[in-house]
């Protein structure tokens, strides 16, 4: 073999151990469409090393308290007179709320009762009838205290007055049980309220006035059921 010969069997051995070389390395998988494969995102552990996928706290709990966080009363709660309220208004603008079930539900006031409490005074329409509808209301401060129907002035103690009107209402013909028989209440260790006077029922509304020492005071109105009541608490 000449010269010439020999290189070119060099250069052939030489490129063949280059190509053996080559051949223990290996590509990074890829897609079927030769692109690179996604990173796989780690979910950071917590404190207890399992992974955190909690929802974050929107401040509303459930403890069975009315609606989450609003302060809204239970309208199930056991028939308690210390049963929390909504938060008192920060005026004394008038208080409503549309009554439900009409033409079904008839309902009666059968008693009202007064008590201080922490804060407030409370009174506390107790209801009872047929059907499944609830009592609505109207509660606002007036100048004058005045029968439905007649327009005559009724007298009451205090110096401010504040006009109860409950809707959805029924005679107790209707309603099938004894309407409270009382007039006027005057309780003996209450603060904001000096006296109520109750006026009946007249054409769907029962009517009753709260006489309000030193004024005009925030109030708050609610329904409590089983059994049914409508709370009106007056703020000291």
């Amino acid at each position: 073999m000449g010269r010439a010969g020999l290189r070119t069997a060099l250069t052939a051995a030489v490129a063949a151990l280059l190509l053996a070389g080559c051949t223990g390395t290996t590509e990074p998988d890829r897609g079927t469409d030769g692109s690179e494969p996604a990173p796989v995102a780690s979910v950071p552990p917590s404190d207890d090393g399992t992974p955190d996928d909690s929802e974050p706290d929107d401040g509303t709990s459930d403890d069975g308290a009315g609606a989450p966080g609003d302060g809204t009363p239970d309208p199930t709660a056991p028939a308690t007179e210390t049963a929390a309220g909504p938060p008192f208004a920060a005026d004394t603008r008038p208080d409503t709320a549309e009554p439900t079930g009409e033409g079904e539900t008839f309902l009666s006031v059968t008693d009202v009762r007064v008590a201080r409490h922490d804060g407030y005074d409370r009174v506390v329409f107790d209801l009872d009838g047929t059907g499944s509808g609830r009592p609505g209301w109207r509660v606002e401060y007036v100048d004058e205290a005045t029968d439905d129907g007649s327009g005559h002035a009724v007298q009451v103690d205090g110096d401010a007055i504040l006009r109860v009107s409950l809707s959805g209402t029924a005679a107790p013909t209707d309603s099938g049980v004894e309407e409270f028989a009382g007039d006027r209440i005057e309780p003996e260790d209450t603060e904001s309220v000096d006296e109520v006077v109750y006026r009946y029922w007249f054409e769907g509304y029962t009517t009753a006035f709260l006489g309000i020492d030193e004024g005009e005071r925030p109030f708050r109105v609610f329904l409590l059921e089983n059994p049914t009541r409508v709370v009106v608490d007056v703020r000291h």
